[in-house]
């Protein structure tokens, strides 16, 4: 894989990310599946076929993708167990379980959103 260049807008662009908190911290959980993975580990570990079930319309490399980003970005932990077949887990990390009080208000925002918006579409 090649080296990015440093004055490529990428580059620009992961200096800007990490600068801005509120950027970083979406950068962290944005994107289509990255919450929807956190949330479904909210309530313990799972495995990758129980997670890839739990959530609908995701390809496995798009999973397997997502979840290498995460554990990147020490959101959750892997646990590989010494067992045949092999036997390997996803939980929450610390730092992930501190955003479980934040993504609860962000839902509850979008509920209140989405029913305001509904509204409105169904009065015009």
């Amino acid at each position: 894989m090649s080296k990015r260049k440093e004055n490529s807008s990428n580059s620009i662009n992961r200096d800007y990310i990490i600068e801005c908190d509120l950027t970083y911290a979406m950068d962290l959980v944005g994107g289509r599946w990255k919450l929807l993975i956190l949330c479904r580990l909210e309530n313990g570990p799972l495995r990758f076929s129980e997670l890839r079930r739990s959530l609908h319309g995701i390809t496995e490399r798009m999973l397997t993708l997502q979840l290498k980003e995460l554990e990147a970005d020490n959101m959750l932990r892997r646990t590989v167990y010494a067992e045949v077949p092999p036997r390997v887990e996803y939980e929450l990390t610390h730092v992930a379980k501190e955003l479980i009080p934040v993504w609860k208000q962000l839902g509850d925002w979008g509920m209140r959103h989405r029913h305001c918006r509904m509204s409105a579409v169904k009065a015009s």
